[in-house]
């Protein structure tokens, strides 16, 4: 499989468990793993055949500005919800940073899904 990688790419966001962080948006740095296959793009160098990484880039920052979540796990995985459903991707990994959560430290999270593994999930949260 092959991959993309958007890094480094700034937004912000309402987001924490504690109320004083409801208060203003905080800023965020999320970078994103894509895999996917290019084979048609090697052969047709044709941004059609190709992930558009600016498309992806603004549709996630959308997202995140305009979401309410308490944990960085939650957003990571509405994330990765929302490029699945909308992008020719098999897998995807968020890193999001929150810079200011912690004094002296970054506070980071990792988390990678399949489609599959995705899809079932789905399918269990209807039952």
């Amino acid at each position: 499989m092959d991959k993309v990688r958007i890094e480094q790419l700034e937004t912000e966001a309402i987001i924490g468990v504690y109320e004083f962080e409801h208060e203003a948006p905080q800023p965020l740095i999320i970078d994103l793993e894509l895999e996917s296959d290019f084979t048609n793009a090697f052969r047709s160098d044709d941004l059609n055949d190709a992930l558009d990484y600016e498309v992806i880039s603004n549709r996630v920052r959308e997202f995140t500005e305009a979401s309410r979540y308490a944990l960085l796990e939650a957003l990571a995985g509405g994330i990765i919800q929302l490029v699945l459903d909308n992008f020719p991707v098999e897998k995807v990994g968020a890193l999001i940073r929150k810079p200011k959560a912690l004094k002296g430290a970054l506070a980071t999270v990792w988390c990678e899904r399949t489609r599959e593994q995705m899809d079932v999930q789905k399918l269990m949260d209807q039952l």
